[in-house]
């Protein structure tokens, strides 16, 4: 497996190069199909006095789903230790779910009768949740021109997936998010799944519907 290391605003030392070689061993082991492992380091200085840190970014490529885990620590040796920590957990579920589902065949089926989803463990959002996801909104910090806070928000873009609520759970769990947002493929709307407890998920889809002529009009 190829081995990448990048720093931004931090230098790469060899001893660092080699405590990776030496941690991703675990790796290997669980993901014994991966192309290559990216490790990006990045050093964050913050304003009025605080500590900066190091976060460590991790990225496996092989054949299958991009596998991603970060972490972030005042030692880059330890964030870097986290991250492993990290993948290694979110790989050793991913193949506890396969061995699981060739033992107990899955598959997500609406029923027929009452339009519930079964064959996977996936509960509608409660009206609180959609509410919430309706009319909260959370200000973005521009470093820049604030003060540090430590809510940080990014943004980032993909192109849109196509995949069935099962996929997308599977997904969620390689990279070690909280919530996995695709495109349904048995209804085309925008969806979200979410964890909830231990193997216990949630799913958010968006109804998209033509805007009423009215308002095309005024």
């Amino acid at each position: 497996m190829e081995t990448s290391i990048v720093g931004v605003g931090v230098g790469i030392t060899d001893r660092f190069r080699t405590v990776v070689e030496e941690k991703i061993a675990r790796i290997q082991t669980l993901a014994s199909r991966a192309l290559r492992l990216d490790v990006k380091v990045t050093h964050r200085v913050y304003r009025n006095g605080h500590v900066p840190d190091e976060t460590v970014e991790l990225t496996l490529v092989g054949k299958g789903p991009v596998v991603r885990a970060e972490a972030t620590d005042g030692d880059k040796f330890v964030a870097l230790d986290l991250a492993v920590d990290k993948m290694s957990e979110q790989l050793r579920r991913a193949k506890e779910k396969r061995v699981d589902g060739r033992q107990h065949p899955r598959g997500a089926h609406f029923e027929k009768g009452s339009g519930a989803l079964e064959g996977i463990d996936v509960q509608p959002a409660s009206v609180d949740v959609l509410h919430a996801v309706a009319t909260g909104s959370i200000p973005v910090q521009n470093d820049e021109e604030e003060a540090y806070s430590p809510v940080v928000i990014r943004t980032k873009s993909f192109d849109a997936e196509w995949m069935t609520v099962e996929e997308a759970v599977d997904r969620m769990e390689l990279v070690g998010h909280d919530f996995f947002l695709f495109v349904d493929v048995r209804t085309d709307h925008p969806s979200v799944v979410y964890r909830r407890k231990g193997w216990d998920y949630g799913v958010i889809a968006l109804s998209t519907q033509a805007p009423p002529a009215e308002a095309l009009a005024s």
